[in-house]
C-alpha cells in the first residue's frame, strides 16, 4: 500500500522522493549563495542610511562645503562638477563609442576590425587611475587642473563599454532589415545611420547608462585631473570637485563632521547609480 502511494505521488509530480529532496537542497544553497552575495551591498547601504541620512537635508543641496571641522556646508559644488564631467564626458564615450561599436558590428571583414576589438578590450582592462595619468599627461601638465581633463579621463572609461554594448545590440538588428534596405537602393552608410541605428537605440541608450553608472563613483582619475574646488565653479577649464573627490576627502578627514558629510555624498552617489541602473533596465525591457 505505500509503494503504491508513493508511485502514485511520484508520477503526479514527475520526481522521485529522493529527486525533489535534491532540488530542495540545492535550491536552499543557491538562496544561500545570493543571500551571502547581496548582504554586503544591503549592510553598506544600511550603514551609509544611518549615518549620512541625517545630513541629507536643504544645505547639503544648496551650500558649499563649510570649513575644516566646522559644522553646516553641503556639496553643491561637487554636485554640480558631477553632473558636468558627466555630460562631457557622455559627449566623448558616447561619440567614441557608438562609432566603434557601429564599426565592429556593420564591417566585421574590414582589415582594421581585429585592431579596433582589441584595443577596445585593452582599454576595458586598464584600471581607472591609469585613465587618469593618461589624462595628466595629455591635459594637466599643458594646461592645468581643470574638469575638461577629468571629463576626458571618464570619456576614456566609458569608451569601452558603450562599445561593446553598441556592437553586440545592432547585431541583433535581424539581417533582413539591412537587406531590405540596400535593396530599395540605398548605400550602406545610409541603411546604417536610417534604419539599423534607430532600431538598436534602446539598446544603445541602456549600454550608455550602464556606463555613466560605472564611472560615476571613479574618484581616482579625479584626483589628477579635475583636482577639486570648494566653490561653485561651472567653468570646465578650470579646477571642479564632484562627489567622489569630496566622498574621499571627507573619509580621509579627521574630523567627524567631514567624515558625515562624506557618508551623505555616498548615499546620494549609490541612489544616483542605483536609479540609473533601474533606467537602463527598463530601457532593455521595452527594447
Amino acid at each position: 500500500m505505500g509503494v503504491s502511494t508513493m508511485t502514485a505521488q511520484s508520477r503526479k509530480t514527475g520526481l522521485s522522493p529522493a529527486r525533489r529532496a535534491r532540488n530542495m537542497l540545492m535550491g536552499g544553497l543557491i538562496l544561500l549563495a545570493t543571500l551571502i552575495v547581496v548582504a554586503p551591498l544591503i549592510l553598506i547601504f544600511a550603514y551609509l542610511v544611518r549615518e549620512g541620512l541625517g545630513a541629507m537635508n536643504l544645505d547639503f543641496f544648496t551650500k558649499t562645503p563649510a570649513p575644516e571641522g566646522e559644522s553646516g556646508g553641503g556639496l553643491l559644488n561637487a554636485i554640480l562638477g558631477s553632473l558636468e564631467m558627466l555630460a562631457m564626458a557622455s559627449v566623448i564615450g558616447v561619440g567614441v563609442g557608438v562609432a566603434g561599436g557601429i564599426f565592429l558590428a556593420e564591417y566585421p571583414r574590414h582589415p582594421l576590425m581585429p585592431s579596433i576589438r582589441m584595443i577596445s578590450d585593452v582599454l576595458a582592462g586598464i584600471p581607472a587611475i591609469v585613465m587618469g595619468l593618461v589624462a595628466y599627461g595629455l591635459i594637466v601638465l599643458r594646461f592645468g587642473f581643470s574638469g575638461l581633463a577629468g571629463a576626458l579621463a571618464l570619456g576614456f572609461l566609458m569608451i569601452p563599454i558603450v562599445v561593446r554594448t553598441s556592437e553586440e545590440v545592432l547585431k541583433l538588428v535581424p539581417q533582413t532589415v539591412r537587406e531590405a534596405g540596400l535593396a530599395l537602393g540605398l548605400p550602406k552608410w545610409l541603411v546604417t545611420l536610417k534604419i539599423v541605428l534607430p532600431a538598436a537605440a534602446g539598446g544603445i541608450v541602456t549600454g550608455v547608462m550602464l556606463a555613466l553608472a560605472r564611472v560615476a563613483g571613479e574618484a581616482a582619475p579625479l584626483l589628477f585631473t579635475a583636482f577639486g574646488n570648494n566653490l561653485v565653479n561651472v567653468d570646465p577649464t578650470k579646477p571642479m570637485s564632484a562627489l567622489p573627490l569630496e566622498i574621499y576627502r571627507g573619509a580621509t578627514s579627521a574630523y567627524d563632521e567631514n567624515q558625515r558629510m562624506a557618508k551623505a555624498g555616498a548615499l546620494l552617489l549609490i541612489l544616483i547609480i542605483f536609479a540609473t541602473s533601474l533606467l537602463a533596465r527598463r530601457f532593455s525591457r521595452r527594447k
